[in-house]
């Protein structure tokens, strides 16, 4: 059946019964599709002149039911129940039939989608809690850990309750022996049901909350987790109902519907098409049917009606009561509506189906008794969860549609329908039952006929009025989800939402993430901002530093060279801990290393926490003593000689440089400190001799020799050479320096030299005088030979020679 909308709406006259027309030949004997018999059927009126029931065609003898009383057992199930629907477009030749019969009055698929997903919040809001925070757990968790705590509580209470009463109570005349004989009796049975109720509440409370404990160290987890289910829940909802609407015809075919046959669409499809035009709908659903004799049952799908064979049996004015209402459903969308809830709690759903179809299979009291020992978490959600938050809509549904076969003029029939029937709308699967479950009862809908009991505008006279009242009927339906306040509050919430979600998103992925924090490193050693990179350390490496101004001169020093080109090519995290894989380049070099982090468990703003890097400086040892060596021009700290001296280090290139002095000069050394590293080497300073040192050197030790030379006694004080007597006084002594020695000069330190003289460059000094002994004054001339040792140091600039031993 193609798509009829939009068609232009069918005149309603057309649909009335005239006096020589007849819609439905006569089916062949023993075929009874159409009550036949002299009286009316109970509840609805017999139409005067043989004439069918308004909206109804025309029958020859008049609409009366077989007997009077429908079939044992046959009970009225009307209604829509909830069953499939989705977004559908408005069909083109090139998509066949699959989106043929959505209900008219919709400017596009979307708009209907929409429409029946935003209807009822409540709905979607307990099918989303009961089923995506795991509630039937929660019940499981509830009663065992009632049980558990119950029974500690039972045998604690009577067992210690000697020890619950004050000693000042116990004490007390007349009130101590009262208050101990009460809690001796009944310790254990308050006790018990204490326990159980704050076992079944940590039990509950605990399945709903140990999923989010991550949100209570960082809560953007909760806004994250939460969006997530959302948008999970959302998306599964939405792909259920586009895919039910899609295989509605092979689906409804599977379960047992199938094409009316000749005659069954001569009675049927004459009453649908009058339904129509009387509700002002330019276009109809396909119509099914089943085969069941017994139940006269019809339910409103997305695009298509499926009634049972039972309703053959109905009267005219039954059949039209019930097609009105349920065209009403189908025009606003209900079973959208419903199709979304069930895709959105879809998890739930399906586990639900399970136990509903042993029960509808095996229609035992044992097997319900079974059925429920294994399921009753599962059944009680759906039922005390679930089904009241969606009951107010489907309610609402409920009374609308019937309002719409009211309007449609079918009121007799409506009230025929619910009068005689006491069972309601039935179903095909554990959720139909269950929602049909929520439908009114037959005495308020029956009440609410009543209220409604007012002149009904003719559809075929009265066009204007009808109008009014299909507008007041449908009016509300679509404009509720194209442009109502609360379609706009809706789509104001989810934008809203979207934005704030994307800009905490775009922050965390901005700012605080792994590679953020290794870009704002590396960007610091770039800008010489020592301080600045420090932050980016864990607060336990920045505390294991202590004073760390001495490095960060050392990086703001124009000798530092950070590590450029720096990209970070991947990141593996585990928890709150990542490994950064970097590369760099370094002194000409492509290089890559590994970089530990850290999250932080403070967070930022209660959302954020950023990443800091979990590695220490490198170490560089320069070696200790009292001239300190500088890195990057910056005094590095002084130490024992013996232990040396530790540095550090940052990554980067350091330039190392010794003290330079008149004596000695120390060439300086590029040490490269990679990322990660935990130790520096190649710092090894090697002072060596200034060329013009040697000369200093031996002009400063003649100096020396002169002043010794000078000295007129035999043995001069602190000098390396002396005249030998033999006991005999000297009485007068001069000393000439012949030949000066050959020193050799050996680094102790920047500042210092060893002063020594080979057997080969020993000098010579001549003594000059004459001694007194017993024969009188003897003259003697001496040449003595010596070398020169001692220490050569830089005093004040200048060098110094100190005579001694080494």
């Amino acid at each position: 059946m193609p798509d009829l909308d939009p068609q232009p709406q069918p005149d309603p006259r057309a649909a009335q019964p005239g006096p020589t027309t007849d819609r439905q030949s006569d089916p062949p004997a023993g075929t009874p599709l159409r009550p036949a018999g002299g009286s009316a059927s109970p509840g609805g009126p017999a139409s005067p002149g043989g004439s069918a029931s308004p909206g109804g065609p025309a029958s020859p003898g008049g609409p009366a039911s077989p007997g009077g009383d429908p079939p044992a057992g046959a009970t009225a199930s009307f209604g829509a129940t909830a069953s499939v629907g989705a977004a559908q477009a408005q069909e083109s030749p090139a998509a066949g039939d699959r989106f043929a019969h959505r209900p008219p009055g919709y400017p596009s698929a979307l708009v209907w989608l929409r429409a029946g997903i935003v209807r009822d919040w409540r709905g979607v809001l307990g099918a989303f809690l009961a089923t995506w925070f795991y509630v039937p757990l929660a019940l499981v968790a509830a009663v065992w850990g009632g049980l558990a705590l119950g029974l500690y509580g039972l045998v604690a209470g009577g067992t210690q309750s000697d020890e619950t009463v004050p000693a000042l109570l116990r004490d007390a005349p007349l009130v101590g022996p009262l208050l101990e004989a009460f809690v001796a009796r009944s310790g254990g049975v308050v006790g018990g049901f204490a326990g159980f109720a704050l076992g079944a509440l940590v039990g509950f409370l605990a399945v709903l909350v140990l999923p989010w404990r991550n949100a209570v160290d960082e809560p953007a987890n909760l806004f994250t987790g939460l969006a997530g289910m959302v948008i999970a829940a959302g998306l599964v909802g939405v792909l259920y109902t586009v895919g039910r609407v899609l295989l509605e015809p092979w689906l409804l075919g599977v379960s047992g519907a199938r094409q009316l046959s000749r005659r069954e669409a001569e009675r049927l499809r004459p009453l649908l098409s009058d339904c129509a035009a009387r509700l002002g709908l330019p276009g109809e659903p396909r119509l099914l049917i089943e085969d069941d004799p017994v139940l006269a049952n019809a339910r409103a799908y997305a695009r298509h009606v499926v009634v049972s064979t039972a309703v053959l049996d109905c009267t005219d004015e039954e059949i039209a009561a019930l097609l009105s209402h349920e065209l009403v459903h189908w025009r606003t969308g209900d079973e959208v509506t419903s199709a979304f809830i069930r895709g959105v709690g879809l998890p739930l759903v399906l586990v639900h189906a399970l136990p509903a179809w042993l029960m509808r299979r095996f229609p035992h009291p044992a097997t319900d008794f079974v059925v429920f020992l294994f399921f009753w978490p599962v059944l009680l959600t759906m039922r005390y969860v679930v089904l009241p938050c969606h009951r107010r809509d489907v309610r609402a549904a409920e009374y609308r549609a019937d309002a719409g076969a009211v309007l449609a003029g079918h009121r007799e029939g409506m009230r025929s329908m619910l009068e005689r029937r006491r069972s309601f709308e039935t179903g095909r699967s554990g959720w139909d039952e269950a929602v049909c479950a929520t439908h009114p009862p037959s005495e308020l809908r029956l009440d609410r006929l009543d209220r409604l009991d007012r002149p009904v505008p003719d559809p075929v006279t009265d066009r204007a009025a009808t109008a009014r009242g299909l507008d007041e009927l449908f009016g509300g339906t679509t404009t509720t989800a194209v442009g109502s306040r609360r379609a706009l509050l809706v789509v104001g919430a989810l934008v809203l939402v979207s934005c704030l979600g994307g800009g905490l998103t775009t922050a965390q992925w901005a700012f605080f993430r792994p590679q953020a924090a290794v870009g704002d490193y590396f960007g610091a050693l770039a800008d010489h901002d020592g301080p600045e990179a420090l932050d980016q350390l864990t607060p336990d490496v920045r505390a294991a530093l202590g004073d760390s101004g001495q490095l960060a001169r050392m990086v703001a020093a124009k000798d530092y060279r950070p590590p450029t080109d720096v990209s970070v090519t991947g990141v593996e995290r585990d928890g709150d801990e990542a490994v950064a894989t970097v590369a760099y380049t370094l002194a000409g070099q492509k290089l890559t290393a590994e970089l530990p982090l850290r999250r932080d468990d403070s967070a930022v703003l209660g959302l954020f926490h950023r990443w800091h890097i979990d590695a220490a400086p490198a170490t560089l040892t320069l070696p200790g003593g009292p001239a300190p060596l500088t890195v990057n021009g910056v005094p590095a700290p002084t130490g024992a000689e013996e232990a040396g001296v530790a540095v550090p280090l940052l990554p980067g290139a350091y330039t190392v440089a010794g003290e330079s002095t008149a004596l000695s000069e120390t060439a300086p050394r590029v040490v490269y400190v990679v990322p990660g590293q935990q130790s520096v080497s190649g710092a090894e300073l090697t002072p060596t001799l200034r060329p013009e040192a040697q000369a200093a050197a031996e002009q400063s030790v003649r100096s020396y020799l002169d002043g010794c030379a000078a000295q007129a006694v035999a043995t001069p004080q602190g000098c390396p050479f002396r005249y030998y007597t033999g006991g005999s006084p000297v009485k007068k002594i001069a000393w000439k320096i012949t030949r000066y020695p050959t020193i050799e000069l050996t680094l102790t330190g920047p500042a210092t030299a060893r002063v020594s003289t080979s057997y080969e460059a020993q000098g010579s000094a001549q003594a000059t005088g004459s001694t007194v002994g017993y024969f009188g004054t003897t003259p003697f001339t001496e040449n003595e030979t010596f070398g020169v040792s001692g220490v050569l140091s830089v005093v004040d600039g200048k060098l110094t020679f100190q005579p001694g031993d080494d």
